[in-house]
């Protein structure tokens, strides 16, 4: 079993994701090496014993396992990729993990990338949001080699509550975007309920139990809910990141001849929310638009 206080560890992105999973790894007594493109938001961490890197190469160099949690296939190439990238700066050998929500058409390019260069990728996107990250109760969906997944195992453990390994490389990227579209759907639904409750003088309290409790009920229609209710819109999952998730699904399935019109019509909502200035706001302000709509 590795020793993980042994295992050197690079985290590339510090949002609302990886600053949790940062945590929970400083917690576990791993050395750790963090990478923010807005560096103010790394310093924090050197407080906790982390090494900040002013440059995705720095922070790779001496280490064996490189973390990426990042917003979206851009920003993962470019962490890999761009000047100073870490993927031409990666240790030989190094497990390098996607755990950004991106399109498995990058998870192909840069695990072709990877293996040319004698690291194997693991693709490991997550389902939870911030809660989830900052108490290590993640799950963790992955795509790749078993014996790389093996290895780091013992560093995924530190962050989840769960790691599911669901065959080669790409099956973690598909299976999230199956994950976030139902979820996406689910939201952008419950925002259009939420705003005819609203208006339809029924109790807004006991309609809301009612969904609850009977088949519609579900985890996120009972946080979205109440999140909606209170109009606390404290960042869990950005808006703009799950339209930018239904948009890569819609994607996706297209390649599989799947026509996601659900998708379509509720990222139309999500587009809407952001140009009324929700994008930088949690996914339940879904419903603040619908419920100023005259």
């Amino acid at each position: 079993m590795t020793d993980i206080k042994a295992t050197k560890v690079a985290i590339l992105g510090l949002g609302t994701m990886g600053s949790g999973m940062a945590s929970n790894l400083l917690k576990a007594g791993v050395p750790l090496a963090v990478y923010n493109r807005t560096a103010a938001k790394a310093q924090p961490f050197a407080a906790k014993g982390a090494r900040i890197a002013a440059t995705p190469a720095e922070a790779v160099k001496g280490v064996s396992i490189v973390l990426s949690m990042l917003s979206d296939d851009d920003a993962s190439r470019d962490a890999w990729l761009g000047k100073k990238g870490a993927l031409a700066a990666a240790e030989p050998g190094a497990i390098l993990i996607e755990s950004s929500t991106a399109s498995p058409a990058w998870i192909a390019e840069l695990a072709a990338l990877a293996e040319r260069r004698g690291n194997p990728l693991l693709d490991a996107p997550v389902t939870g949001s911030r809660t989830q990250a900052e108490g290590a109760q993640l799950t963790f969906l992955v795509g790749g080699p078993a014996a790389a997944l093996e290895a780091a195992t013992p560093i995924l453990e530190a962050m989840s509550k769960e790691i599911i390994h669901l065959g080669p490389i790409g099956s973690g990227a598909k299976m999230k975007l199956i994950n976030n579209f139902l979820c996406g759907v689910q939201v952008a639904s419950l925002a259009e309920a939420m705003a005819w409750i609203e208006r339809s003088g029924l109790d807004r309290d006991r309609a809301l139990a009612v969904l609850k409790s009977g088949a519609p009920g579900s985890p996120l229609l009972a946080a979205m809910s109440t999140r909606m209710v209170n109009r606390d819109y404290t960042v869990n999952f950005l808006l703009r990141l799950l339209s930018k998730d239904m948009l890569y699904a819609s994607n996706e399935a297209a390649a599989c001849n799947v026509d996601l019109k659900t998708a379509e019509t509720s990222r139309a909502l999500m587009e809407t929310a952001i140009a009324e200035g929700y994008g930088e706001q949690d996914m339940s302000s879904l419903v603040e638009p619908l419920r100023k709509k005259k």
